[in-house]
């Protein structure tokens, strides 16, 4: 009796080990570019490969060299175009690495329960000044980090490197101080920069009532690892964006627990 002949598929355990560990790097790169124009580039790219498997396999010898030509020196053309992505991945493993590190050693040395509370005693000046920026409807944005890219960060904002207070915050927000328009980058509990400019979120299911802090929120937070806090202007209300996504309207408590939870 005929059947279909599956002998070829000789997968072996370490080719399940592969496709796994390539997936989980594909998945790793995507979501560092989402939402960037990188995206759009890697589908192009994509696109022109697929194009010259099929002339090649439909014979069409002109276009095969063409195309061929084009592949030949692709590994060379991914670099230039995508150097920033790639600089970014590298920085984002080895400092991740970094971190995870120190929270390890840290873990070693101080219980976690006296960890959770130095931590909380590192947020009461963050929760108290957005507390008072919510209070005055005054517009904020604050970025929490957990290492500090020089070139995406510093280079559209003014470098400040000072330790974090209630009343620093605040004075930077103020509506009529120089570095109130953009973002505040907070990293170990310091504040790095200020009026920092931020990749706008791309997406279109956002609300329409969403200015550009809130924009600016969840852009930054599709593309890196950092969480952000927005203070509304117009409201006074307090959001907690992380991952792309924001949580509206959040109280004092459930504030100081999710940055808890992700700093």
């Amino acid at each position: 009796m005929g059947g279909f002949d599956i002998s070829f598929f000789n997968i072996r355990l370490l080719d399940v080990i592969d496709i796994f560990l390539v997936a989980i790097i594909l998945y790793y790169i995507y979501s560092l570019i989402r939402g960037t124009i990188a995206v759009n580039i890697l589908i192009g790219l994509g696109l022109i490969y697929v194009i010259y498997i099929i002339v090649k396999q439909s014979n069409m010898h002109l276009l095969t060299e063409i195309f061929g030509g084009f592949i030949s020196v692709g590994s060379i053309a991914l670099i230039v175009v995508f150097q920033q992505e790639i600089r970014r991945f590298l920085i984002h493993i080895g400092k991740n690495i970094s971190v995870r590190r120190k929270n390890l050693l840290w873990s070693i040395f101080v219980s976690k329960k006296a960890a959770e509370h130095d931590n909380r005693a590192r947020l009461k000046p963050i929760i108290d000044a957005c507390r008072s920026m919510s209070k005055s409807y005054t517009g904020a944005l604050l970025v929490f980090s957990k290492y500090f890219d020089e070139e995406y960060y510093q280079s559209s904002g003014e470098y400040l490197d000072a330790e974090l207070s209630k009343r620093l915050l605040e004075s930077i927000f103020q509506k009529h101080s120089p570095l109130h328009d953009g973002a505040v980058v907070i990293v170990d509990f310091r504040i790095k920069t200020a009026s920092c400019v931020l990749p706008l979120s791309d997406s279109e299911d956002l609300p329409l009532h969403f200015g550009l802090r809130h924009r600016a929120a969840i852009g930054v937070t599709e593309v890196s690892d950092a969480v952000a806090v927005i203070v509304s202007e117009e409201t006074g209300e307090i959001s907690f964006a992380k991952d792309g996504n924001v949580n509206m309207n959040i109280g004092h408590e459930e504030l100081e627990e999710l940055l808890n939870a992700s700093i």
